[in-house]
């Protein structure tokens, strides 16, 4: 088990008892007589160590998620609590957060390495909810929490004993995040916070035990009259209005939810009153980098497996594989999905290293969304009638993948971020 071992502590166990299986190499199978292979390591941000923890993972998916995503898919929801407590207890729920709250302490390249081999599971949504509890409903608490704070909601949370939901959209306040209703105003005696509004697009809301909850505590400039507060989610006045019925991540419950008069001590701050919406715009960006991560397994797997299918389909006398339209097209895939990596590496190198990467992470953010809805649509085509089925997986990831482009800000936000790096964005008047 992981959790209970320092970094280099870890490190070490990690190198002495465990053997990297073959397949956790990327490659690209061979056609024909050639073949190429590239280890994880001959990446610049990625070592031995990182090979190891990723391994590890793979392990447990193998035994613990993938031989039930399919049941999981089919309910419309996953045990996230039996299925984080798995994680937790071998240290994927607090790799980068600090060993005295049970997390690992390694830096963010761990973290998105662990991001990107969540993508060995075979649907979006199960990698998506284990990223809310890791790498979106916890950064700002690790950061700014007080001591009090951390040993109430994070320690469990990074022990898999509790499931942690992230509120910030609302019916009416999706990407302008500055938008938002939902008020948590002092009470009388000023020792609470009387809670009242609704968030919209809860991932894990039916199963989860708390919320970092973005409302507004004062008036004033939107943009610094917002708080993160932890809140419990068994508070009297907290409502499930309704489960929503998505397109995709089927296995993910997703909800929207109501506040009345919810009392919680105003203790329960994150950091400073006012300083939320800084805050969750941190949370944002470590959401972005790990969601450009989990992308590209999916992606490669889908590939390879459309690769083995077009290869055993004939038609007309000659797999389908064989028609230049077919392999040509197959190689200008694997093309943008390289372009797409390297860019991301860039990203996390850079951000391990102290810089800003906002316009970086939004450029593979905004990359990886458009390539996933590109390429899982053009592979489902060479499967013919058979993806257009549930029995395959690149139907299942051509539903799935499309809300990249969505979340935690859409390919428009990221367009504005980036034409803002810029300085092409026009001002406001």
């Amino acid at each position: 088990c992981t959790a209970c071992l320092s970094r280099s502590m870890m490190l070490r166990c990690f190198s002495r008892s465990l053997v990297i299986p073959k397949e956790l190499c990327f490659r690209v199978r061979r056609i024909g007589v050639l073949s190429t292979s590239f280890e994880l390591t001959d990446e610049a941000i990625f070592t031995d160590e990182h090979q190891t923890l990723r391994s590890s993972l793979r392990k447990l998916i193998d035994q613990h998620i993938n031989p039930y995503v399919d049941e999981w898919e089919e309910a419309k929801s996953f045990p996230a609590h039996r299925v984080f407590k798995k994680l937790g207890e071998a240290g994927f729920l607090g790799v980068t957060k600090p060993p005295e709250y049970g997390g690992l302490g390694l830096d963010f390249s761990f973290s998105a390495a662990v991001a990107e081999e969540l993508g060995h599971i075979t649907c979006g949504a199960i990698p998506m909810a284990i990223g809310v509890q890791a790498d979106m409903a916890t950064p700002a608490l690790t950061r700014f929490g007080s001591d009090e704070l951390k040993r109430q909601f994070l320690a469990p949370s990074i022990a898999g004993d509790v499931v942690a939901c992230l509120g910030v959209s609302e019916v009416g306040a999706g990407s302008d995040v500055a938008g938002i209703k939902t008020t948590a105003r002092p009470s009388s005696t000023g020792d609470d916070l009387i809670i009242n509004g609704g968030k919209m697009w809860t991932t894990s809301g039916a199963q989860a035990d708390w919320m970092c909850l973005l409302a507004n505590t004062r008036e004033g400039d939107p943009h610094r009259n917002k708080s993160l507060i932890c809140l419990p989610m068994d508070s009297k006045g907290i409502t499930i209005s309704r489960k929503i019925d998505k397109l995709g991540m089927h296995a993910s419950d997703t909800v929207e939810m109501a506040f009345e008069d919810v009392r919680v001590p105003k203790t329960h701050i994150i950091g400073e009153e006012g300083k939320g919406f800084q805050y969750q715009m941190m949370q944002f960006q470590e959401e972005r980098m790990c969601g450009t991560a989990m992308s590209l397994q999916p992606l490669q797997r889908m590939i390879e497996q459309t690769i083995e299918y077009t290869r055993n389909r004939k038609a007309f006398g000659q797999s389908i594989l064989d028609n230049q339209v077919v392999h040509f097209k197959l190689a200008e895939m694997q093309t943008e999905l390289e372009a797409l990596r390297s860019l991301h590496y860039r990203c996390i190198g850079m951000y391990v290293n102290g810089k800003d990467v906002t316009p970086l992470a939004s450029m593979a953010k905004l990359k990886a969304g458009r390539l996933t809805r590109v390429l899982t649509d053009a592979l489902l085509q060479y499967w013919g009638g058979m993806g257009y089925t549930s029995e395959v997986e690149v139907s299942r990831q051509y539903r799935d993948q499309r809300l990249l482009s969505i979340g935690a800000g859409a390919d428009e936000v990221m367009l504005s971020i980036i034409c803002k790096w810029m300085g092409t964005l026009p001002r406001r008047t």
